[in-house]
């Protein structure tokens, strides 16, 4: 029951967020649509997994949603940088980040 519910807050203040924030910063970044393409499909991929894990490792689910809303923790931090479909969303948070990681 307490995976239930840390993967339930994972979603409603990571997941949600996270898919509103991709869709401004995408849509502002005038990218083009094959590159859309690719982060709609890492999203469709990473989505389901992060929340299986945030299912399976409640604690995982607490601190990160702490860290992303918090600001301490990247969203880009949560994508697979091995997956090409990802690259252009890790350029883009990258980006907002800065050269020297701070927000």
């Amino acid at each position: 029951m307490i995976s239930e519910i840390a993967a339930w807050l994972f979603a409603l203040f990571v997941v949600d967020p996270l898919h509103a924030e991709i869709s401004e910063r995408i849509n502002s970044a005038n990218l083009p649509i094959e590159t859309i393409q690719q982060s709609q499909q890492c999203i469709a991929t990473h989505a389901p997994r992060l929340l299986e894990r945030a299912e399976a490792e409640p604690y995982w689910a607490i601190v990160t949603a702490v860290g992303i809303a918090s600001g301490w923790t990247s969203s880009a931090e949560l994508f697979d940088v091995n997956d090409p479909r990802c690259s252009a969303l890790t350029e883009i948070f990258g980006a907002a980040r800065g050269d020297d990681g701070e927000a």
